[in-house]
């Protein structure tokens, strides 16, 4: 097999290595078999549960709907898998606003190494188990009058499972992403959303048999979805490249000159985590109103929060805006990269050191977060506004989030494998 050693992988020696490569392929199989494992577990159901009551009440329940997305219909099935991976993301996101916030957690994660990184990993192992076990709670009082026998029993025996499911579906995950080939969680969550594609494709050409009126519907939103897939993609990999420049170094005798690099910053910082704070902010009040059954969050949410008023769309964007920024400071600190690079001897041309670089860095960081907001608010209202257009809700749950999660995995999962040939590769050259 004939290789370019000096550019990337292309895809017939991708697929090469896949298929040849003992330790890629491996990989490969323990992925694919976690995969399909998990999605075999999401329809274990949980015993003494009526189905068919449960199915009629959640028909049309936009909480259980976005919900669904990240579990992969488990919790419209109630499986024993039906929290899926998320009570592990709810705990990220948590560990994420308390390393901002305390100290402790600070210090563990910039100055401890690997070491602070397990210790902060294995907190979130804990949270995620407390948060698995209060949302199971929530669930068995929720499902109680579809319940054949209510009782203790029954709350033990559900809280039980659902716990036990998330637990083990939080194992394949780090199994994943420790043994396999991508990020195990982003891998969850992506084949969960895989999942409900054909059931919406099925759909969509089934309306569009029946009515051949909406041919040129369903045309008009796929072309929009695939121009939303090619935008996406620029996006993920835009980046601005602050220019470096490193001082001169003595060592010994020899007198290295400056080197240059560069800083990238990239265009969406913020990734999907936007939206998904925005999207949960705004289901909150419905997920009350039908948890409290009370009259007034009932009202908000049927007249200014229904997906479909243009007071829902905009305060939909000035969250994403809001929350942009927000996670953007969170991901970059402006005077903690100065520091760095006045520690290293480097610095950005034109501009002095210290507090002038921290300045120039934030001008930057806000005018790419403002860009990258922009456009996570044009991909959330797109896809709604088009499915209004064109009548055609079959591709109601496959939104803003689910395209950009799609995106994102199928990049990074793809940036990996790559990686992994380059060093096969280079192993290769060595042993010649």
């Amino acid at each position: 097999m004939v290789v370019s050693r000096g550019k990337a992988p292309s895809a017939q020696e991708t697929f090469a290595q896949m298929a040849q490569a003992a330790g890629l392929r491996g990989r490969l199989f323990l992925t694919i078999g976690m995969l399909i494992l998990v999605r075999l577990g999401i329809f274990i159901p949980v015993p003494g549960i009526d189905r068919q009551r449960f199915a009629a009440e959640i028909a049309s329940n936009p909480v259980v709907g976005f919900l669904d997305i990240f579990s992969g219909g488990g919790l419209s099935a109630l499986g024993v898998f039906a929290l899926g991976i998320l009570p592990y993301i709810n705990a990220s996101i948590i560990l994420q606003l308390l390393t901002a916030a305390v100290p402790a957690l600070e210090d563990l994660q910039k100055n401890e190494g690997e070491a602070g990184r397990r210790k902060i990993s294995q907190i979130t192992r804990y949270v995620a188990l407390v948060w698995a076990v209060i949302q199971s709670i929530g669930i068995c009082f929720w499902v109680q009058k579809y319940a054949e026998s209510s009782g203790p029993l029954f709350f033990w025996n559900t809280t039980l499972a659902l716990t036990a499911g998330s637990m083990f579906v939080m194992w394949v995950g780090e199994l994943i992403t420790e043994r396999g080939v991508g990020n195990g969680a982003s891998l969850l969550i992506f084949i969960s959303i895989v999942s409900g594609l054909p059931k919406s494709l099925g759909q969509t050409f089934q309306l569009a048999k029946n009515d051949s009126s909406l041919v040129g519907g369903v045309v008009i939103l796929m072309l929009v979805f695939l121009a939303m897939i090619v935008g996406i993609v620029f996006v993920q990999e835009g980046t601005r490249r602050i220019p470096i420049i490193s001082a001169r170094r003595q060592v010994g005798r020899r007198l290295y000159r400056e080197q240059t690099s560069y800083l990238p910053l990239r265009l969406n910082s913020g990734g999907v985590m936007p939206i998904i704070f925005a999207s949960s902010f705004l289901v909150l009040p419905a997920f009350l109103a039908n948890s409290t059954r009370n009259p007034l969050l009932a009202r908000i949410a049927e007249d200014y929060l229904r997906p479909n008023s243009w007071f829902y769309v905009g305060l939909y964007l000035v969250l994403i805006l809001a929350f942009s920024y927000f996670y953007s400071s969170l991901v970059i600190n402006p005077v903690d990269l100065s520091q760095n690079l006045k520690k290293m001897g480097a610095s950005v041309p034109g501009i002095r050191p210290g507090k002038n670089t921290t300045e120039y860095i934030e001008r930057v960081l806000n005018r790419l977060t403002l860009l990258g907001a922009v456009f996570l608010g044009a991909v959330a209202v797109i896809p709604t506004v088009v499915e209004r257009a064109t009548n055609i809700t079959t591709f109601q749950g496959i939104g803003a989030t689910s395209l950009l999660i799609l995106v994102g995995v199928a990049i990074d999962t793809a940036k990996q494998i790559q990686t992994y040939v380059i060093s096969q590769r280079y192993e290769g050259m060595v042993k010649q």
